[in-house]
């Protein structure tokens, strides 16, 4: 099956991609804010238990995350100046208000991420894709002021589509699609796709490969150093993709720090939100999706 939803473009090939201030890289974090259903198997650390109902141990796990683990990344967010992209499942809305209110504080920028976590949508008709959608976005609006720009599918999540939907919505860009270092136009009347990660994402590194706070930290560096170095003649985004209930963990948190500290401490670093890079993008590369 080929490709329709964008057009191969060698980075090499393009024209200069400049930021604010003359920054050459854009950094944001993309904090996902999520709900799990009691009794769905969803997200584990422990596959054994998975299928149980109820399952203790993975549900209490993922639970950790909005009942302490956002308020200690909160923290830390704050410490160096970041605010969150927040990746937001529309029925944290109605679960944890609390949370709602301190992002609604910090100015958190808010991205449309489904409904839940623990449903994945499949084999639904354009008629209730679009239903699903519009009582995410309306729901998600009607909480935190804010009308969503940007979408992130539960598990990177979406129909063929997915995008056109959101576009009639008046969304303006998806993070599903991780195949660059710089945002580009999808061939869908005012989509973007801006740059997210799967590999630099506290949930694969920690959960998936077992990797150590202090390797955390060097896997960050490593990150930011390359992308630092690429962007001699043309930016680049750098996202760090983080849940809560993974690094808001107490023995991993420092490390966060750690990281924010050596992105945010270096010069000509852009420290920003998803909306405002996809925004720069359209408004300084002759699009219309400002």
């Amino acid at each position: 099956m080929e490709n329709s939803l964008y057009d191969y473009s060698p980075i090499t090939e393009r024209e200069p991609l400049y930021w604010p201030g003359g920054a050459r890289v854009a950094f944001y974090v993309g904090l996902n804010v999520e709900h799990f259903h009691l009794g769905t198997p969803s997200t584990s650390l422990n596959e054994a238990t998975a299928a149980l109902v109820p399952d203790p141990l993975n549900h209490g796990w993922r639970d950790y995350g909005p009942r302490v683990g956002i308020w200690r990344v909160m923290q830390t967010l704050d410490r160096h100046g970041v605010r969150a992209s927040v990746l937001l499942n529309s029925d944290v809305c109605h679960h944890y208000p609390q949370i709602i209110r301190a992002g609604r504080e910090r100015d958190w920028a808010w991205l449309a991420h489904g409904r839940t976590n623990s449903v994945l949508p499949a084999g639904t008709s354009e008629e209730e894709e679009r239903a699903e959608l519009a009582d995410i976005v309306a729901t998600i609006e009607k909480s935190t002021g804010t009308r969503p720009r940007g979408w992130l599918g539960p598990a990177l999540n979406e129909t063929f589509r997915t995008p056109a939907l959101l576009a009639e919505l008046g969304l303006n860009y998806v993070l599903d699609w991780t195949s660059d270092d710089q945002p580009y136009r999808l061939n869908v009347p005012g989509m973007l796709s801006v740059p997210y990660s799967v590999e630099l994402n506290d949930l694969g590194l920690f959960t998936m490969h077992g990797m150590t706070g202090p390797a955390f930290v060097q896997t960050v560096k490593d990150q930011f150093d390359q992308l630092y170095a690429d962007s001699a003649e043309s930016g680049r985004v750098m996202a760090l993709a983080l849940h809560p209930f993974v690094i808001g963990q107490p023995f991993r948190a420092p490390y966060l720090d750690q990281a924010l500290a050596y992105i945010t401490g270096h010069p000509d670093v852009w420290v920003t939100t998803s909306d405002e890079i996809a925004a720069h993008y359209a408004r300084t590369t002759g699009g219309d999706q400002a």
